[in-house]
């Protein structure tokens, strides 16, 4: 069972997506979400993770806390898709279906993007949202544990010896795809978690990359590194890309959160998403305006010709 891709080639689909829990995809695709907004696009997000929620729990923390730190906050639209639980297969993949595709639809036209975020485990659900992704990105801990999700290595020479099943999963994906609508998937391999100092794992890890990379036909960028503010971030729905002040955070933004969101904008960078130059416009109309209300009124402001 597939989307139809003409009805749904409005919105370009970003996909967060990797099989192994705990990579920082729900992070990742807030993140993203944010950066977009602020871009002046809009924006929608799909929530496919109706166990852990872990998308879902972001923005409903970043609504409250709006609320409670008299702040604005910019929030995405939003739908979180639950999963079949009847005794029959074909069931709840025709449940899942119809909830997947009633979410996409109510989204497609009117949004310049829409992020999904998927569960740490392979599913319909997660199958279907690789099926109709323009952008795949998949968060990978910078370890051989989470390098097997997409390939094998020789444990003497560290040589990729093979792909793995979620690799498997995504070239299936691919290749729907190209048959749906002809279009090409842009898989993106986001190295997470790195370690800021260099050490042997991180180097014989990203020579394996390197080899999957040009095997499987994925990018490879450098995502998120090891700190905590990330972490903390979460309890109130912010990210880093937010205007982290002492009203928005509570107390004083450090060099952390400085340094957090330069790291930030790299990845964004470095994701190429094809923004939309009616959106740029409206950001930048939206920062004039909100520049002019800081700045005091002059005399001529006030006084008519």
């Amino acid at each position: 069972m597939s989307v139809d891709a003409s009805a749904r080639r409005a919105a370009h689909v970003v996909v967060l997506g990797n099989e192994k829990g705990g990579s920082g995809k729900s992070t990742t695709a807030m993140h993203v979400v944010v950066a977009l907004m602020n871009a002046g696009q809009r924006v929608a997000t799909i929530d496919l993770d109706s166990r852990q929620k872990s998308l879902t729990r972001y923005l409903e923390h970043r609504r409250a806390w709006a609320s409670r730190a008299g702040i604005e906050l910019r929030v995405p639209t939003h739908f979180c898709v639950g999963r079949g639980a009847t005794l029959r297969l074909d069931e709840n993949e025709a449940i899942e279906f119809e909830g997947f595709a009633q979410a996409v639809g109510a989204v497609e036209h009117i949004n310049d993007f829409v992020v999904v975020d998927t569960p740490g485990t392979d599913g319909y659900l997660t199958r279907l949202a690789h099926a109709v992704a323009d952008t795949l990105i998949t968060p990978l801990n910078d370890s051989f544990v989470d390098l097997d999700v997409i390939g094998t290595v020789d444990p003497g020479t560290y040589a990729v010896t093979g792909e793995s099943h979620y690799a498997a999963m995504v070239r299936d994906a691919r290749r729907q795809r190209r048959l749906i609508d002809g279009k090409r998937m842009d898989w993106v391999v986001m190295r997470n978690r790195l370690t800021l100092l260099g050490s042997r794992n991180k180097r014989l890890v990203g020579e394996g990359l390197s080899q999957l990379a040009a095997r499987l036909g994925f990018r490879c960028v450098d995502g998120l590194a090891e700190r905590i503010v990330y972490r903390e971030l979460f309890p109130c729905g912010l990210t880093a890309l937010d205007q982290l002040d002492e009203a928005a955070l509570g107390t004083r933004p450090s060099l952390s959160h400085a340094t957090a969101r330069a790291e930030v904008m790299r990845l964004i960078e470095a994701l190429g998403l094809p923004l939309d130059a009616r959106g740029r416009r409206r950001a930048a109309a939206r920062a004039e305006w909100f520049a002019a209300l800081e700045r005091p009124l002059e005399i001529h402001d006030l006084l008519g010709d």
